[in-house]
């Protein structure tokens, strides 16, 4: 992508941003960083969930630039795509203030499920995958 040419803003918005958004951040920055410009944020800022740092971390991901972040910290900022990825946040933010395309990625909550840390990772891989094949099918476009 040529030094002129500004990359698309993408807003992944989660209720906490400390799974499903902080993995999708880092999923798009890892897979078309250089053609996506990725952030996240939440209602209410909850930490990154240390499964989803040890999920994207079984991919090589870095995740030392995730930090969990309130809507509020960003204010108006404008992006080109506000992604919800939990109905929570579809519903308490129909649009965003800087404007931008609303888009729905729903993926259930992989910090719900139960059992051991490891029985936990199957849901945490689940959820990261989907999320890995929607953000393929979005940046890759029309066939």
């Amino acid at each position: 992508m040529g030094e002129n040419v500004r990359k698309p803003r993408i807003l992944f918005l989660c209720i906490h941003n400390s799974c499903r958004s902080q993995m999708a951040e880092a999923l798009l920055r890892h897979e078309v960083g250089d053609r996506f410009s990725a952030a996240s944020a939440g209602l209410v800022a909850r930490g990154v969930h240390p499964l989803a740092i040890r999920a994207l971390a079984e991919l090589g991901i870095d995740t030392a630039r995730l930090r969990s972040k309130t809507i509020d910290e960003l204010g108006d900022c404008p992006f080109d795509y506000i992604v919800t990825t939990c109905d929570e946040a579809r519903e308490a933010c129909p649009r965003w203030p800087g404007g931008g395309q609303m888009l729905h990625w729903g993926f259930p909550d992989p910090s719900a499920s139960t059992g051991t840390d490891d029985e936990r990772m199957v849901e945490f891989r689940r959820v990261r995958d989907a999320i890995a094949a929607r953000i393929k099918e979005f940046t890759d476009g029309p066939a």
